[in-house]
């Protein structure tokens, strides 16, 4: 195996080549084809530490001692094998079948690749200057020159921290639009998974509050966790000029922090900043951080901006870690989950009653539980009306809270105009907030604004483009404008991005049906059955569906399934009236119809553009219906028009 000398060698080469790849031990760069890799910090460090006795075993032990003094505040067994893991990624290797790493059980690692030395370029002769030194200093022993020096660096990174700055660099004023990507977790716990997601969130809030910047979503942020594409891949699929990253490492009540700035096409790192200290400090730090970045990209803070800034509550560290479990949880969306979320955004609004986010969170909740069917509207929405009503008491300025009363305001009161003055209050507080453009995009469907609807859609997708719930809906403002077409090529489009997502194979098999498509839309329908543990949403436009393609025995077993789900659990009286109405049942319809309006049923805002309801649309009782829910005019115009 060729060999390289030992770093402590003068003769040792500065620049080695191991198959495509370079690492220039001066600059601690690495090279694929000549273009560098985005590798910093321990992954650059373990890789020199390899290079420099290549074939020979570096022990854990040695590579503990070298890469984190024993006062260091780190995880050092999770760290090491994140740093690794994160090492092979780069070089595309295998701890089953390594190319470059081998891994000796419980001892180490060694380099096992054959390596070649890089000439280095002749430099020009370089005149050293006399020294103006006295001679004892000068000739001062290479012992205390090395403390010597290292003292002064070590001051100098105590000044740089002091000033909260690590690296700074001119930033061109071309960066319009940035990516929190998911902070690293270094805690060996995974529990406090939930934390990191938290702080990780807690940075884009204070983000996405600044106007002049377009942030991506929580969701499609934290779609790249663990992904070993490159930075300038990730930028590219999220139409980003640049990227937040960093990691967190929490032990008891102290918590370590650190964030940078990065350039996506080039990588360049723009700005760092590192934090250690008390859980308590930790809140305070996201707003300062917030308004660096927004000092370095040179982005103005309007006086809204810095309005929000001041406002955002730091709330106390047992409240704030209740919150962030609540959030993780709900994130999860089963029903399960958001009981338990409920119970933590409860806890955490009993340790702190000032907390306007937690209150958000408990509506979300109970908006979710009741819009998914899993309980009763009775049960749900006024839950959800009055913790919302006590964020916004709290704090006006919240987006979030703005979004959930217009929610509310549209599938339980049915007030109309106030539930798109809330959207708007959002949307002017946060314009980053994709939730508020998605839910806003769906009530335009409602009053038959298709071309608003359309646009603002596609707002939520350009703030979240890897969400698989806008992405499928952007295809539903197609599907109510009847451009079905058009529909089922976004629901294609969203069920190649996960075709697990249980709603996108509803919607695609509904318009399917719509096109009299009728072999395609059981197949979609039957599939969403399956994967929602035949959920009565689904298996209600499935007993649809076999209604009008004459399939009637498999309708009126479905309609049965659905009477007998319906003396144990909750289940909408739109479902069935669906179920029927695909049998031409149009009185018994009408009658479930007249009864879900009078339960408050989320989904009888729909009766004024779904398509499966179309042939009662001249029937003068359902257009009493649509009265009585108080459906703007506009939309049964609009649909008139369509029809």
């Amino acid at each position: 195996m060729a060999g390289i000398a030992n770093a402590g060698s003068s003769s040792a080469p500065r620049i080695v080549r191991f198959g495509v790849f370079e690492f220039n031990r001066d600059s601690g760069e690495l090279r694929k084809h000549g273009l560098r890799i985005r590798l910093q910090g321990q992954p650059i460090q373990v890789l020199g530490m390899l290079l420099e006795r290549p074939g020979e075993v570096i022990t854990r032990e040695e590579m503990q001692k070298r890469l984190w003094p024993a006062d260091t505040f780190v995880d050092f067994e999770h760290s090491l094998n994140a740093a690794i893991k994160r090492l092979r990624a780069a070089l595309g290797d295998s701890a089953d079948s390594p190319r470059f790493i081998e891994t000796l059980a419980r001892r180490g690692y060694r380099f096992i690749a054959p390596l070649s030395q890089v000439p280095a370029k002749p430099e020009a002769p370089v005149s050293k200057p006399v020294s103006a030194q006295p001679a004892a200093t000068a000739r001062r022993s290479p012992k205390l020159a090395v403390a010597v020096a290292a003292t002064a660096v070590l001051l100098a990174a105590v000044a740089l921290i002091l000033s909260g700055v690590l690296q700074h660099h001119t930033v061109p004023g071309s960066i319009r639009s940035l990516a929190v990507l998911p902070l690293a977790n270094l805690s060996a716990d995974r529990d406090q998974d939930f934390f990191v997601d938290g702080m990780t969130d807690a940075l884009r809030q204070n983000l996405e509050g600044i106007h002049a910047l377009r942030v991506i979503s929580r969701t499609s942020s934290m779609h790249y966790r663990g992904t070993t594409k490159s930075l300038p891949e990730i930028a590219r699929e999220l139409s980003v000029d640049a990227a937040v990253e960093g990691s967190v490492l929490r032990s008891g009540d102290r918590v370590r922090i650190t964030v940078e700035l990065v350039e996506a096409a080039t990588e360049k790192h723009l700005w760092g900043n590192s934090f250690e200290g008390d859980l308590k400090d930790v809140f305070s730090l996201q707003t300062e951080v917030a308004r660096k970045i927004a000092d370095e990209i040179r982005v103005s803070l309007t006086p809204p901006d810095r309005a929000r800034l001041a406002r955002l509550h730091a709330p106390n560290p047992p409240a704030y870690l209740a919150y962030a479990r609540g959030r993780f949880l709900w994130s999860r969306r089963t029903e399960q989950d958001m009981r338990k979320a409920i119970g933590y955004f409860q806890e955490a609004i009993d340790k702190d009653h000032d907390y306007a986010l937690a209150y958000d969170g408990l509506a979300d909740c109970w908006v979710a539980l009741g819009w998914y069917g899993y309980l009763s509207p009775a049960e749900t929405f006024p839950h959800a009306k009055e913790a919302v009503t006590q964020a916004l008491a709290l704090d006006d300025s919240l987006a979030e809270a703005h979004t959930s009363l217009a929610f509310v305001s549209v599938y339980y009161d049915h007030d109309w105009e106030k539930a798109e003055r809330e959207f708007r209050r959002a949307i002017e507080l946060n314009p980053n907030y994709a939730n508020g453009h998605h839910w806003y995009a769906e009530f335009l469907s409602l009053v038959g604004r298709h071309e608003q609807a359309i646009a603002e859609s596609e707002r939520a997708r350009e703030l979240d483009p890897v969400s698989n719930i806008i992405n499928t809906w952007v295809g539903s403002r197609y599907y109510f404008a009847r451009q079905y077409d058009k529909a089922i090529e976004q629901y294609r489009n969203a069920v190649e991005m996960d075709p697990a997502f249980v709603p996108v194979h509803l919607v695609l098999g509904q318009t399917y049906e719509q096109k009299q498509m009728y072999q395609e839309a059981i197949a979609e329908l039957q599939r969403a059955v399956t994967l929602s543990g035949r959920s009565p949403v689904y298996v209600a436009a499935l007993a649809h569906a076999y209604g009008v393609a004459g399939r009637r025995t498999d309708a009126e077993a479905s309609i049965a399934e659905l009477r007998n789900m319906s003396k144990q659990k909750y289940v909408s009286s739109v479902d069935l009236a669906l179920a029927h109405l695909g049998l031409g049942e149009r009185e018994e319809a009408m009658a479930l119809l007249d009864q879900a309006v009078a339960e408050r049923s989320p989904r009888v805002a729909f009766l004024g553009v779904e398509p499966h309801f179309d042939p009662l649309r001249a029937d003068t009782r359902f257009q009493r219906l649509i009265s009585r829910i108080g459906i703007p005019s506009r939309s049964s115009r609009t649909v008139a028009l369509l029809r």
